[in-house]
């Protein structure tokens, strides 16, 4: 008892003194805040949320879309700029990690569920209910797997670049922590360390939660509907809320044990056995539809790259535009804290043209070949095959997956195989999401306290919960595009304070 209690005692001074308590607490009571009011007014924090997604659309969807340009066209000069050769370190500094598990491990923080759940459903829908061809026509099929591009392309890669590079020239150049007041150092230099970085650091770690929240949800949605299949499990919300419960207890321990150990040995298993996932489909699908779609919409997004990036839908009582691209456009804002701090947190010895190159262009090119491939095979059976794809997908998305398998051999052990994969994207984007927040309100502690790290991966278990109380899917949207508007002028300061801060380098 008393080793206990000793223990115990210790712990608790190890996170008193671990904490930043301006950040922590400011950025915990108004996230307990919301958890609270989403969960016992569930149908007002939902309607509120419907109503702030609207206002948002109508009012600052051409923001949106401006920054997002701003992103790619900062990260662009960065790749051919004179800066690339500068080491995130000291010179000669060899990277922590291989490139393996780096690429492991920041593809599976910066698309995580995400891309799992979308990868079916999002063409499919796209070609139900196309932005503006005619629904079901071969123009439907180029534009579905066209905004599936674009939204998965290189606009959210170049927002995690241009925060992840700010923390990471600063933090290993000068000393800096690794929290988001960095990227206004170069603004704002010693204010940093007074309330205008506790603000920046608190509202940025409630954002990040919201973000990660919205992925759990999503993740605990598909794998109650690969459960529902399988053995029989209703789809309902109380179900999804038993699955965040049990899987964010697994990925509150994989957080307490590190990033040397335990994420980084779930991202890269996590990329081995998507890797598999993605080589069965390709192979046992309709293998050159898949390669011609890949082509052709690679031809095509490049082609449209610019008229897509500025296109503002403006046509009145029509919301596609708010529900697709603003919905990621805001998602990528509110996540790229967390994305930027732990990529900036695996990246140190990586040169600037490293970072950039490598997470704007792999992932990418991953993502673009996973859409082609589940995408483009779902679009195969309903265009051309047997059918019977668009109807379950457009009644309930997160049973896509799981219905496209239907049509291949081996299903019901590709279905198992889906539901592994969705689970360990489910512990990596959770534990990743709970590292950053920990070490954000320490003060941008590298190897922040462990008690804090339990904190918020609770935390953002219980906040994926009450979005799903609060509206499913709709709420989750909601939630990410809100959450991403504050995050999207602390970009806009990031990229000019980067330019600043690369020129003031030697070179």
């Amino acid at each position: 008892m008393k080793q206990l209690i000793s223990h115990s005692t210790q712990l608790m001074r190890e996170w008193r003194e671990g904490i930043l308590p301006p950040v922590f607490f400011v950025a915990a009571a108004i996230n307990i805040a919301l958890i609270l009011f989403a969960g016992i007014w569930s149908e007002t924090a939902g309607s509120l949320f419907g109503t702030v997604l609207h206002f948002i659309a109508e009012n600052f969807g051409w923001y949106y879309i401006f920054i997002t340009i701003v992103m790619v066209g900062c990260v662009a000069w960065l790749l051919f700029s004179k800066y690339g050769k500068i080491r995130l370190g000291k010179p000669g500094e060899l990277p922590q990690f291989s490139y393996l598990a780096w690429l492991s491990m920041l593809f599976a923080a910066g698309m995580g569920m995400g891309l799992v759940f979308w990868g079916v459903a999002e063409p499919l829908h796209h070609y139900q209910m196309p932005p503006t061809a005619e629904p079901r026509s071969p123009a439907a099929v180029e534009e579905a797997m066209r905004f599936s591009f674009f939204h998965w392309g290189l606009h959210p890669w170049a927002i995690y670049v241009v925060f992840g590079l700010s923390i990471a020239l600063l933090h290993y150049r000068q000393g800096l922590p690794l929290a988001p007041r960095t990227l206004l150092y170069p603004l704002f230099g010693s204010r940093i360390h007074g309330w205008l970085g506790h603000a920046t650091d608190a509202f940025c770690t409630v954002g990040t939660l919201l973000g990660v929240a919205t992925s759990l949800g999503l993740g605990a949605m598909q794998i109650n509907a690969g459960l529902s299949q399988m053995v029989a499990i209703d789809y309902s919300v109380t179900v999804q809320i038993w699955i965040i419960s049990l899987i964010t207890a697994v990925a509150t321990i994989s957080t307490v044990s590190g990033v040397s150990k335990g994420i980084r040995f779930l991202s890269i298993v996590n990329c081995v056995v998507m890797g598999f996932f993605l080589i069965f489909v390709f192979l046992t699908g309709p293998t050159g539809y898949q390669v011609q779609i890949f082509v052709s919409t690679l031809s095509d997004y490049v082609q449209n790259f610019v008229p897509t990036s500025l296109w503002l839908d403006l046509r009145p009582d029509v919301d596609w535009q708010t529900h697709w691209t603003l919905f990621y456009w805001g998602w990528w804002f509110s996540w790229s804290p967390f994305v930027g701090i732990f990529v900036a947190r695996i990246s140190r010895g990586r040169t600037v043209r490293e970072f950039v190159g490598f997470v704007l262009l792999i992932p990418t090119l991953i993502n673009f070949l996973w859409f082609s491939v589940f995408g483009g095979t779902g679009l195969y059976i309903e265009d051309q095959g047997d059918g019977g794809m668009v109807g379950p997908v457009m009644e309930n998305v997160a049973m896509s997956l799981h219905v496209l398998l239907e049509h291949l051999p081996w299903a019901t052990v590709m279905q198992w195989v889906g539901l592994v994969l969705a689970v360990i994207f489910f512990i990596t984007s959770s534990d990743s999401g709970s590292f950053v927040d920990d070490m954000v309100t320490s003060g941008g502690n590298p190897n922040p306290p462990v008690a804090n790290r339990v904190f918020w991966g609770v935390s953002e278990g219980a906040a994926a919960a009450v979005l799903l109380l609060a509206g499913g899917l709709q709420a989750l949207q909601a939630a990410s595009v809100s959450a991403g508007l504050p995050q999207s002028f602390l970009l806009l300061l990031g990229c000019v304070g980067l330019i600043k801060a690369l020129r003031a380098e030697p070179v």
